[in-house]
């Protein structure tokens, strides 16, 4: 299935990089991880086509086509889908986001409550509240600490940052070996166009969001690895406690990349909901 690529103008005069694929009659805008190039990846073409989907994604601002958006929080990613939605002629729509993208998804939902139909996070990350608790059981949290610091103290860090692969299980490492291979490719493209996006993603992830939970009154599914060691389960239970309409589908035996096998069932249930 061929996808487009087009820049897509701001009214602040930025541009963002946007991906559609998919011409089903159930729209759904993909939030990436960090860090992501905002590609449509093979495995969400090949679980979306049978079940009608419509992608949308896009490049956060200072990933690669992405003007940067200096000192961005959360919230911030809803006006920009939104513009993105607008382009490509889409008024009301699902959102989804893994990992780093569970945030600004719902973001999108708290901020565009006409348009967001429904929301599933993968591994999402839970605001930070302030306490050393919100690090338990993050194998390798050093690039989210040194974002306590500001955002000088986590570029510098990324010159010298190196991947732990420990914080992947098993049942990872088989995920990007196989269905998830492109997932890795792509983290392998948007790091090779400098670090500056993960670096902003993670200062706004541990400062205010500029985004109440409160407000998403959408259904929302969180799809959660019990075996996370990058955003462990207490992120996704904490989300719980402060969604209105959420639900969690913890799978105990998942990683953080193997948790996103459970997306087929995932767009079935925004089928269902939506």
């Amino acid at each position: 299935m061929d996808a487009t690529e087009r820049d897509v103008a701001l009214p602040d005069g930025r541009m963002v990089h946007a991906f559609a694929a998919g011409d089903g009659p159930v729209p759904a805008i993909w939030h990436h991880g960090s860090p992501q190039t905002g590609a449509v990846l093979p495995p969400l073409l090949e679980a979306g086509a049978p079940r009608g989907i419509r992608w949308l994604s896009a490049a956060r601002p200072a990933y690669p086509g992405s003007t940067p958006l200096p000192g961005r929080d959360v919230a911030a990613a809803a006006a920009d889908l939104a513009a993105v939605a607008d382009a490509f002629g889409i008024d009301r729509f699902a959102v989804l986001g893994s990992s780093g993208g569970g945030p600004h998804a719902l973001a999108c939902a708290a901020l565009l409550p006409g348009r967001v139909a429904a929301v599933v996070t993968f591994a999402g990350v839970a605001p930070f509240d302030g306490t050393d608790g919100w690090f338990a059981g993050m194998r390798d949290p050093r690039g989210l600490r040194a974002s306590l610091e500001g955002r000088d103290a986590r570029a510098r860090y990324a010159e010298v940052e190196a991947f732990d692969e420990s914080v992947f299980i098993a049942a990872d490492w088989d995920a990007l070996e196989h269905d998830w291979a492109s997932l890795g490719e792509d983290a392998g493209r948007a790091s090779a166009d400098g670090a500056d996006g993960a670096v902003d993603d993670d200062v706004a992830f541990v400062t205010p969001w500029g985004v109440a939970l409160e407000d998403v009154r959408c259904p929302v599914l969180l799809v959660q690895g019990g075996e996370d060691r990058v955003i462990p389960e207490h992120h996704a239970r904490r989300l719980l406690d402060r969604l209105p309409a959420a639900e969690l589908w913890l799978r105990p035996r998942d990683g953080h990349i193997s948790v996103l096998r459970a997306l087929p069932v995932a767009l079935d249930w925004i089928r269902a909901v939506g």
